[in-house]
């Protein structure tokens, strides 16, 4: 072999990155100590992007394409380099190779919970996971900030290294948006694409990356939490309090006749309590209208009195006898109407009874 086929040997050529992966994000040609000739060739396919590093400091990016290395060609590298007559002698960079193609379906997820203050409940500890997809779009501040100088980084380690970043950025996107828990735990798809415009210049500016889509999977909350969600659920779909308050008492009463005790009972008085405060409170604290006025000394008035009442019914409410009833009636001081063998008194009757 000739001198200058083994010059040849120590020049690169022809630079690409011929990708049969799907999961690697940035590869490092592989130079073999070699330089890279004045006028080689290099070929950067779609989906690809090439960012030349010079001595720690990054020089040109090329993107799809076919390009001819030559001074005109890499301006940057050739200030770094410091060539003051042009690119005419072998040269030594690292080529770094990129896949700018969209990676979707990557999941994340909080390994401790995230304090959010909510307008409802005040401070509260959520969990969250879900998935996004992400792509490279500022090479030099991904090689910088990601992949570092790994020469075959690959998603996997670009997931163990951004879990926690990711969950940082969705925390502080997540206070930012100040969207209430129960919007949270119910409405996912919104709040990934409320969080969109947060998270993009975020991670763009720090890591160089963008987030076409964000999805929030499931949100976990503490039971205590909710716990006062079902509460408040419940509320809502009693509707009527008067009606539940009924239903309630109703199934007390059922419960007691199959042997309820004193808890019973107690339960059951409560109920009653309850309905009759809400009772005065729709009456204003007033007699159902109709009812009669209390007597002076007589006995108190009953709401909701039949227009027509039988001796037995006034003897209850006058608080004596049947037969002390119909012997009123008999001498007149009573007055009412005998319908054949029976006799009906009616309201006012009696309220004049109870007057004179």
């Amino acid at each position: 072999m000739g001198l200058l086929d083994y010059i040849k040997t120590q020049l690169l050529e022809i630079i690409q990155w011929q990708d049969d992966s799907r999961d690697t994000v940035s590869w490092r040609f592989p130079d073999m100590d070699k330089e890279i000739k004045r006028g080689a060739q290099l070929i950067v396919r779609e989906s690809q992007v090439a960012q030349f590093v010079y001595l720690g400091q990054f020089g040109d990016t090329f993107g799809p394409g076919k390009h001819t290395l030559v001074t005109d060609n890499i301006p940057v590298l050739s200030q770094l380099k410091g060539w003051k007559y042009g690119l005419e002698s072998p040269f030594k960079a690292d080529v770094y190779f990129l896949n700018t193609r969209l990676f979707t379906g990557n999941k994340w997820g909080t390994a401790n919970p995230v304090m959010m203050r909510d307008p409802d409940f005040g401070i509260v500890r959520v969990r969250a996971y879900g998935t996004y997809d992400f792509r490279v779009v500022d090479p030099p501040l991904f090689l910088k900030e990601v992949a570092g100088t790994d020469d075959n980084f690959r998603l996997d380690e670009f997931a163990d290294t951004m879990r926690s970043r990711i969950v940082s950025v969705f925390s502080d996107a997540l206070a930012t948006a100040k969207v209430p828990v129960l919007d949270v735990a119910s409405r996912y798809q919104e709040l990934g694409e409320a969080l969109l415009p947060i998270i993009n210049p975020a991670i763009s500016a720090k890591y160089g990356l963008e987030m076409p889509s964000f999805i929030v999977e499931n949100i976990s909350l503490p039971p205590e939490v909710e716990q006062a969600i079902d509460k408040r659920s419940s509320m809502a779909a009693i509707g009527n309090l008067n009606d539940y308050v009924k239903m309630q008492m109703a199934d007390g009463m059922a419960k007691g006749e199959g042997g309820g005790g004193a808890g019973g009972m107690a339960a059951q008085f409560a109920v009653g309590m309850a309905m009759a405060q809400q009772m005065m409170q729709q009456t204003g604290g007033v007699l159902a209208q109709g009812t009669p006025p209390a007597a002076p000394g007589g006995p108190p008035p009953v709401p909701g009195l039949p227009e027509l009442l039988s001796p037995a019914d006034a003897a209850r409410i006058l608080g004596v006898s049947e037969s002390d009833v119909l012997a009123a009636l008999a001498d007149g001081s009573l007055k009412g109407k005998k319908i054949g063998a029976a006799w009906r008194i009616t309201r006012a009757a009696l309220d004049e009874f109870l007057k004179s």
